[in-house]
């Protein structure tokens, strides 16, 4: 029953993200000197393939679509490669890009489809929304003529209505409560994608950021965030890397050279057509001697493998959580005649030590990827000791501390996930969306009285009033999920939690989502305690 419910809880977030780990968390690194030879980035003239597509699309009986198989064609050429070389078409690759280059066009507001209507969780302040005099808690019925309220629509089609080119106008029909339906013109503006979520003080001395991709404006936020925790008091620093499936090598090696003496490597390139390259800190980092704890899971790959590995290679601070995806291959983004890309891996990484922290994948995509399944079978996410080292693959720490490769970076503190506090009631809630749509629910009544909350701790000192879990129960039964009064005993503090964790995301975002929900956060409770 144990492992059934920790699979239950994890494999559909955890399969979903290592998938996509494996075919977007790319480094985008381009070497100058094939960056400069444009020529590698041509077809081959006269070979096998073009001439079959030349005689197909010229001389076949019938019309048919040479677009369309030549993306099959490349398809298939790259079928057989490693899990992370990947074909992006020409109409996918500037959402693909989005996360690395750290903003997109659009109208500037979150919102969530509560009762087949979009509604605005949040305005982002100073964007195009705001700007036309939209507010958090406004429905939308009309994105130009298409009606979207009261109509089962896809999410992602209503995102893509409000997206679109800089500078263009949408036109939303707006309902506020209590008034007339009102016709609001937003020009679409530049709007950005946090790369760190949240920087707070978790106590008096020690400051927690979480940073959810490594992309071009990360850095820059990541200094940014820890100067204003230094201002703060912070004494020591906690990174949060779980889930964070990577990004743009550059970045993260700058990020880690902040916290490094001079000539220490942070890393080695290396492939069959890219000589081996060396990279180590230049000791100009400001955070040299400051105390750091780094957080993993195993969703943290990529560039998150290589802050994690450069820091415990070199016995620079402490990692904590549990063992790390295991990618250990660097892509190159080639662009295409087309305006569609390939990511194509150039080159293995190896960190400090020498080691690769690469899953083998000579079996093939899906045993590569059923293997990481096989990983939440076995137990390896509560037990410990049901991870298992090849001996032949071990390695030395600048201070003589042995590590492994082969497969992904393995903490120093290993902390297992909770299940204590799962139950058939809380995934019933989950699945169904209940638990959520409750707290927009009590966001929507209680909009005014929150409006001059600042922080996480004033709204939870205004949520105490309130018997929050009693009020979700009753609404999650008028909705169909009977009580169930075994689960919830059993589930009551995390459900709590979470509760809280999402009204504060709706009244603060994620300054007041992560810093409640690190309350009952066990992996973040044992940094605190190194």
């Amino acid at each position: 029953m144990y492992k059934n419910s920790i699979k239950m809880i994890l494999m559909p977030v955890i399969v979903a993200l290592a998938i996509v780990a494996g075919m977007f968390i790319n480094s985008l690194f381009i070497r100058k000197d094939i960056q400069n030879k444009r020529e590698l980035f041509l077809p081959v003239q006269g070979s096998k393939v073009d001439m079959i597509l030349n005689m197909v699309n010229h001389s076949y009986v019938d019309t048919v679509d040479i677009k369309k198989i030549e993306e099959g064609a490349v398809e298939a050429i790259i079928k057989d490669l490693d899990p992370h070389t990947v074909y992006i078409p020409a109409k996918d690759l500037e959402k693909v890009n989005e996360g690395m280059t750290g903003n997109f066009g659009g109208i500037g507001v979150q919102f969530y489809k509560y009762r087949d209507t979009v509604t605005v969780v949040k305005v982002v302040p100073g964007g195009p929304s705001e700007a036309a005099g939209i507010q958090d808690g406004d429905r939308i019925i009309r994105v130009n003529d298409t009606l979207i309220a009261g109509v089962k629509m896809d999410d992602k089609k209503v995102m893509a209505m409000m997206r679109g080119q800089l500078n263009t106008e949408v036109t939303l029909t707006i309902l506020r409560h209590g008034q007339a339906p009102v016709v609001k013109k937003v020009v679409r503006g530049n709007i950005p994608i946090k790369s760190v979520e949240v920087a707070y003080m978790v106590n008096d001395t020690t400051g927690y950021v979480k940073v959810k991709t490594f992309g071009m404006n990360t850095y820059d936020e990541f200094v940014k965030a820890l100067e204003l925790l230094q201002q703060q008091g912070m004494k020591k620093l906690i990174v949060d890397l779980r889930n964070n499936e990577g990004g743009i090598l550059p970045i993260a090696l700058k990020m880690v050279n902040e916290f490094l003496d001079a000539d220490k490597l942070i890393l080695y390139t290396q492939g069959k057509a890219s000589p081996r390259s060396d990279y180590y800190s230049n000791g100009k980092g400001r955070f040299k001697d400051l105390p750091l704890v780094v957080l993993i899971n195993e969703v943290s790959a990529s560039a998150s493998e290589i802050f994690a590995g450069a820091i415990q290679d070199n016995d620079r601070g402490v990692i904590a959580g549990r063992r790390s995806f295991g990618k250990g291959l660097v892509q190159e983004q080639r662009m295409l005649p087309d305006g569609s890309a390939l990511r194509l891996t150039v080159a293995r990484y190896y960190i400090p030590s020498g080691r690769s922290i690469q899953r083998p994948y000579d079996e093939g995509k899906e045993k590569y990827y059923s293997d990481f399944y096989e990983r939440v079978v076995h137990g390896e996410l509560e037990v410990k000791d049901s991870i298992h080292f090849d001996e032949n693959l071990k390695f030395q720490t600048v201070g003589g501390r042995t590590v492994y490769g082969g497969g992904g970076i393995m903490p120093d503190v290993f902390v297992p996930v909770d299940t204590t506090g799962y139950s058939k009631y809380l995934g019933e809630l989950n699945r169904s969306m209940k638990l959520y749509e409750f707290t927009f629910d009590f966001m929507d009544r209680h909009r005014a009285e929150m409006k001059g909350i600042k922080d996480y701790k004033a709204l939870l000192d205004y949520l105490d009033r309130f018997d929050l879990v009693g009020e979700m129960v009753q609404y999650a039964s008028r909705h169909g999920i009977k009580k169930n009064p075994k689960g919830l005993k059993t589930s009551y503090k995390i459900i709590q939690n979470n509760i809280q964790a999402y009204i504060g995301r709706h009244v603060l975002d994620d300054d007041g989502f992560y810093p409640i929900l690190g309350m009952t956060d066990e992996t973040l409770q044992e940094a605190l305690r190194q």
